[in-house]
């Protein structure tokens, strides 16, 4: 393979760019599918390119960062460090010298993206076309309209026959998350604490105003408007960083695997803007973006620590923990996909019929216990968070999470949560079975294991199981 140079003027100003030239019979130029525009600054604390936000630093290459950022409809992506992808619709203001993006990148070797505070920027324009069959407009809803629109949403657009798909094309553009349609009106913006997305509306007190022209004056009564999820990433809860000074309290955040510590990390950190950190190294987890894996466990520079750990000298290292508890058979299920297939994947049905499985559970479920009782015994200042009740009530549950970790928190940064709540760790869909993988042998075990749970948890003071744990 054969690295070409070549070089062109924008603006008066001169940029290289490269492409491979591959033999095989024929020569054949395979350049990268965006159109290089330089190296720029990159300053973490006013980034111009926030629009999404990507890590992979094992595989991350020029192709993958511009492919998603296309996919989410931005105009530009810019590389950095050689594993992080940014996605924009402006460029950074700051033009840097051309061999201070001098990173390779992690997944592609003589390949360059970016360097140190340095952006190797790509216009993905060109890419749309190919991908926007990808990028699916959600709808999220009817909801009643607020008083003031033009004061809740940055940026409007009034067009006769608007369509969602303009609607979401144009905020995307804008780099909004949500697209707002009533009637030949297209309000761009946020959830914010003026319009939560919490109280839906049936879809008929919208349908009438689809087709109103715009010299219609619609009454304020009847002012209610369809919302739309467009593919650019809400950023408002998105910077992260390690404590600036050290923790006075080393807090874990303790579950059985599992039972989704790795999701509610994912919403402490975007709640709280700060790292959290693990009693293990999970390269997956690193590589994702979770840059608190590589830090040591005991460095008190992150807001909690991650830990499966049970056992009376593992507890009491920690000053306090909040205690994450799942339905076990969730669980049970859960980590042996993990085991399997991955943090994202699914065992196979092969796996699933073996040995493994009666075999698994029985190791298991008596660990899911024993792991709840050792922190109820030895644990020095608990929160006890139900997995479902997180879930079903994320916004005032994340709350107690954010207090008992002595952070605050705005409204709107737990909106933002909220709207990017499930991350890049939840299995798509839970894949239905066309069996019953607990036998009533396995169940017998494991409600007797919850019982216990149960009245251990009341015997604190603490809330018991969630009713839907029991029966099976």
């Amino acid at each position: 393979m054969l690295l070409l140079t070549f070089k062109r003027k924008t603006k008066g100003l001169e940029f290289a760019f490269e492409c491979s030239v591959c033999i095989k019979l024929s020569l054949t130029i395979s350049c990268t599918l965006g159109t290089y525009i330089g190296c720029f600054s990159d300053d973490s604390r006013e980034r111009t390119m926030k629009g999404a936000v990507f890590y992979d630093l094992r595989k991350m290459t020029v192709s993958h960062c511009q492919e998603a950022c296309a996919e989410r409809a931005y105009t530009f992506a810019g590389l950095e460090y050689g594993a992080e992808c940014y996605c924009g619709n402006k460029l950074p203001v700051n033009i840097a010298k051309p061999e201070e993006c001098n990173n390779e990148c992690k997944g592609e070797k003589g390949s360059i993206c970016g360097g140190v505070n340095r952006l190797s920027v790509y216009r993905v324009e060109e890419l749309k076309a190919g991908t926007k069959q990808r990028r699916n407009v959600i709808y999220r809803g009817c909801f009643k309209a607020p008083e003031n629109l033009t004061d809740t949403f940055p940026a409007s657009l009034i067009q006769s026959n608007l369509t969602a798909e303009m609607c979401s094309e144009f905020c995307s553009k804008k780099e909004f998350p949500l697209a707002v349609v009533s009637g030949p009106e297209c309000y761009c913006g946020y959830p914010t604490t003026h319009f939560t997305l919490h109280d839906s509306m049936d879809r008929l007190f919208c349908s009438r105003l689809q087709n109103i022209s715009s010299t219609v004056k619609v009454p304020r009564e009847e002012n209610y408007c369809h919302v739309y999820q467009t593919p650019v990433q809400d950023t408002r809860c998105t910077d992260r960083k390690f404590l600036t000074t050290k923790s006075k309290v080393f807090v874990a955040l303790s579950s059985f695997p599992g039972a989704g510590n790795t999701w509610a990390r994912h919403l402490i950190e975007h709640a709280t803007g700060f790292y959290t950190g693990s009693y293990y190294f999970d390269g997956t987890l690193y590589n994702k973006g979770f840059k608190g894996e590589k830090d040591h466990w005991r460095s008190r520079r992150t807001i909690c620590v991650k830990t499966h750990e049970s056992g009376k000298r593992e507890i009491e290292m920690f000053d306090s923990a909040i205690l994450l508890i799942r339905n076990p058979y969730k669980s049970l299920m859960a980590e042996f996909n993990r085991k399997y297939a991955g943090h994202l994947g699914y065992a196979t049905d092969r796996n699933w019929k073996s040995k493994e499985w009666p075999d698994f559970v029985n190791s298991y479920a008596s660990w899911w216990a024993s792991h709840v009782l050792d922190w109820l015994k030895y644990g020095k200042h608990l929160l006890v968070i139900h997995y479902e009740d997180l879930k079903q009530n994320l916004i005032p549950k994340l709350k107690e999470m954010v207090e008992f970790l002595n952070a605050t928190v705005t409204e709107d940064r737990l909106l933002c949560v909220e709207n990017n709540r499930d991350g890049n760790f939840k299995r798509s869909g839970a894949r239905q079975k066309d069996f019953e993988p607990f036998t009533q042998e396995m169940k017998d075990l494991i409600d007797r294991y919850i019982l216990t749970v149960d009245e251990a948890l009341k015997g604190r003071n603490f809330t018991g199981l969630p009713r839907e744990y029991v029966p099976r």
